[in-house]
């Protein structure tokens, strides 16, 4: 908008040059993320593409066993119930322990998973059964690596470069998944069955170095007086500055989860938004149930060049977590969220429809271009209003509450595939549709109220 206005408002003649010099000097610089910013997310960026070819490989190697939509579902449903058994125990741990060691030691168990089941596949003893608990523990690292990996970011970023991080980390994952790791995972699955999953066994080393190597400032979470809820006030504000105490590290032993489960209760805000991403998260997931199959059976995709339909899918997803944060400095958070829903109900009502594959992906694009613009927002949102020595719990119940209600709702998309896999798509476009529209004050006004535009604005 600052640049639009320049090139309109002429300055008095004989003054241009001066003023566009002005001008260029006043402009703010954006500060450089850091060094440790950049080894989290290389350790990100190198998780991002093991689970990524893990995350490929394994729905192509269950359609050899079988081409039931419920079944594939299950896979689906599988890597989200960690998050309702385990969300919030993870959550305690990473407020507990070390965040270094405990994505080190998720990283661990998850390339323990892929080697596990690339000796199976190898030795031709794969079955249904053990790619079902496999995606399970891959499940349970995974709410262990990302819930830590979120509580980091604060630790080696300031407030205001929270967007951009979180932006960045997105960024990182779209990439990487969608141009990398899928069609990579695509081709090699042609060579041979188990060979990506070799490939992902070893992908998981890289990030177990880096994450011993992030500062002291990533291992724990410090206690902020100045950041401890008044329990009177259920809505944070923090657009206030306030002195900043000397923080003092939280004792390892007092985590209590009542501490976090209250303070989530009693912020009215906060709890509202996890029953709304709760419905819209599962509509996504009850939508994309059977994804692999909508491509292969009703859009005759050859496996092999699955990854290349998702690299055009993550075109839009990586344009959306590019975009969102300047969008969201320029029109704030909660109109960015509640637009991208709308974008996304349509995109799934296109994909529905899409009578080709071209139309198809561009929809289905569309529809991750949505997403990734909500996550943004979101995720900088928590990392802005939650205190830091709550966030691992708080993150943990959140994810709990809400992707805990993947696992039901991506086996009902799987079951009502089996009548037809684009009514899934159909459904999950109006459940967003009027879910958005009973939203629309809480993801505005709430917002607002809540204190989560004011780092967004003055950055």
């Amino acid at each position: 908008m600052t640049d639009a206005l320049d090139t309109e408002t002429a300055p008095p003649s004989g003054e241009g040059e001066g003023h566009r010099r002005t001008r260029a000097a006043e402009r703010p610089r954006k500060d450089p993320l850091g060094r440790d910013f950049g080894k989290l997310w290389t350790a990100a960026a190198f998780s991002n593409l093991a689970d990524g070819i893990g995350r490929t490989a394994v729905p192509l190697i269950a359609t050899t066993l079988t081409s039931d939509p419920l079944a594939i579902a299950a896979i689906g449903a599988l890597a989200f119930l960690p998050w309702l058994l385990f969300g919030l125990p993870a959550g305690m741990l990473v407020d507990r322990f070390d965040r270094r060691i405990i994505m080190a030691s998720a990283n661990a168990i998850r390339g323990g998973v892929a080697l596990w089941l690339a000796i199976l596949t190898a030795s031709g003893h794969i079955s249904l059964w053990a790619l079902l608990a496999g995606t399970l523990v891959f499940g349970l690292g995974e709410t262990l690596f990302d819930n830590a990996t979120n509580a980091v970011i604060p630790g080696v970023v300031t407030r205001r470069q929270l967007d951009r991080a979180n932006g960045r980390m997105q960024a990182a994952q779209v990439t990487i998944d969608s141009f990398i790791a899928t069609p990579i995972a695509g081709v090699l699955f042609a060579v041979a069955l188990a060979l990506p999953l070799w490939i992902g066994a070893a992908g998981y080393l890289v990030p177990i170095a880096l994450a011993i190597m992030l500062p002291l400032s990533a291992a724990r979470p410090l206690r902020d007086p100045a950041a401890v809820p008044d329990p009177a006030a259920p809505d944070i504000e923090v657009a206030t500055p306030t002195p900043e105490p000397t923080p003092t590290p939280l004792a390892p032993s007092k985590v209590p989860a009542r501490e976090a489960i209250s303070y989530l209760w009693g912020n009215h805000y906060l709890r509202a938004m996890v029953v709304f991403t709760s419905i819209v998260g599962s509509a996504f997931s009850f939508a994309q149930a059977a994804t692999i199959l909508y491509f292969l059976d009703e859009q005759d995709v050859a496996p092999a060049a699955i990854g290349f339909v998702t690299a055009g899918i993550g075109v839009g997803a990586l344009i959306g977590s590019l975009l969102a944060p300047p969008i969201v400095a320029r029109i704030g958070r909660g109109w960015v969220m509640f637009s991208a829903n709308f974008i996304s109900a349509l995109a799934m009502l296109l994909t529905g429809l899409a009578p080709n594959l071209v139309t198809a992906i561009l929809a289905y694009a569309l529809f991750a271009f949505a997403v990734s613009t909500w996550n943004v927002p979101w995720g900088a949102l928590r990392q802005q209003i939650v205190p830091a020595y709550l966030f691992g719990r708080v993150l943990g119940i959140i994810r709990m509450l809400t992707w805990g209600m993947f696992p039901i709702a991506t086996l009902l998309g799987g079951w009502v595939a089996r009548i037809d896999l684009r009514l899934p798509f159909l459904l999950a476009s109006a459940v967003v549709v009027v879910a958005s529209l009973i939203a629309a004050r809480l993801l505005v006004v709430g917002t607002r109220r809540a204190g989560a535009e004011a780092e967004a604005a003055s950055a």
